[in-house]
């Protein structure tokens, strides 16, 4: 059967995104225009998530193998509390990523009654991570705002069938403890604690890991999910 495909975003889901899928404008995306202390002082804070598009190269591919080798060998500890989707629609990372940043944050925020998202994510609260990806791939009202907003970012959206090599993940605060949340990894990665003020630098601290690990490659942006 063929995969279930959606239009790549790009690298900055703006507010009309969030608005669409009905959470008021308390919180937006904003760049990160750096990973040096001045740059991110410029972040305005708190900031609840942040999402990192990165390049998939062969490098990371076997980091990534070889990481979930080394967490189901060794174990890691995962709160029940964090909500984790797998990502089975081909171009959708970008719209789990921010599944994962609100769904990880939703006594955060404050979303309208009618909200597509709000009633995507109590509908499927006592999912599995595979269930809630079947359940998105039926969802019409989220994939319709993902399309919209793919049309109508900055750069033309490229073909449905073309292959996207960048992918987005979310990092989010679980009870004080950072968590990587991958739709293309069979869990969430504990990333060690953390806390509401240090969590932007920690968080960068794990973007620069990816960065290190492919340092001939330039394609990283890292957006924060930060108070307006």
């Amino acid at each position: 059967m063929e995969p279930h495909r959606w239009l790549p975003l790009e690298a900055n889901p703006d507010v009309r995104f969030l608005k669409q899928l009905g959470i008021h404008p308390d919180w937006q995306f904003v760049d990160v225009y750096g990973m040096e202390p001045e740059l991110l002082s410029m972040v305005p804070r708190p900031v609840c998530a942040v999402l990192l598009l990165f390049p998939i190269t062969e490098k990371y591919e076997t980091f990534r193998t070889e990481e979930e080798e080394r967490i189901k060998a060794k174990g890691q500890d995962v709160k029940s509390s964090v909500y984790f989707m797998k990502q089975t629609i081909n171009n959708a990372c970008g719209t789990i990523g921010l599944i994962h940043a609100i769904a990880n944050n939703r006594d955060k925020m404050n979303f309208e009654t009618n909200s597509s998202l709000k009633k995507f994510l109590e509908d499927s609260l006592s999912m599995t991570p595979e269930e809630r990806a079947k359940y998105l791939e039926t969802y019409e009202a989220i994939r319709v705002t993902h399309e919209s907003s793919a049309h109508e970012g900055q750069t033309e959206a490229p073909s449905i069938d073309e292959k996207v090599d960048l992918h987005f993940i979310a990092l989010v605060n679980v009870g004080g403890h950072l968590y990587e949340l991958d739709g293309r990894k069979p869990f969430p990665i504990n990333h060690g604690e953390t806390s509401d003020d240090s969590f932007l630098e920690d968080a960068i601290e794990v973007c620069k890991k990816f960065m290190e690990r492919d340092p001939e490659e330039l394609r990283f942006n890292a957006i924060a999910l930060s108070a307006a």
